[in-house]
């Protein structure tokens, strides 16, 4: 049996960036859960969780990990470089502050491809 090479990261990011536009405009959904919630959105549950309600920010902190977790599993690497969720989220919010046309989605993988330009 052949075994596959694994992509390198930015592979797998730029597959990622090319085919989600394509299968959005096919009337399929790819992306679910608070991925695709704008980072309005996101700002809100922020704002909301420096006053000291977590839950809404604790969910996408959940879509968050899962995703990395997917990205870690696919590429059999740490996608944040040992960083954590904990700054990934912060990080990702400054994403969304600088990008506020952006989607949750979209602000998570401007911030994973700062990381993978520093290797």
């Amino acid at each position: 049996m052949t075994t596959l090479p694994r992509p390198t990261l930015p592979a797998l990011l730029c597959t990622l960036s090319c085919l989600l536009p394509a299968a959005a405009q096919a009337d399929k959904q790819v992306l679910w859960g608070y991925g695709v919630r704008t980072c309005a959105d996101f700002e809100s549950a922020a704002e909301t969780a420096d006053a000291g309600d977590f839950a809404e920010y604790q969910r996408y902190e959940d879509w968050l990990t899962g995703f990395i977790s997917g990205l870690n599993l696919a590429m059999g690497i740490d996608a944040l470089s040992g960083s954590g969720i904990d700054t990934a989220m912060i990080r990702t919010r400054k994403q969304c502050g600088e990008h506020p046309s952006d989607d949750f989605f979209n602000a998570a993988m401007r911030f994973v491809r700062t990381l993978s330009t520093l290797r």
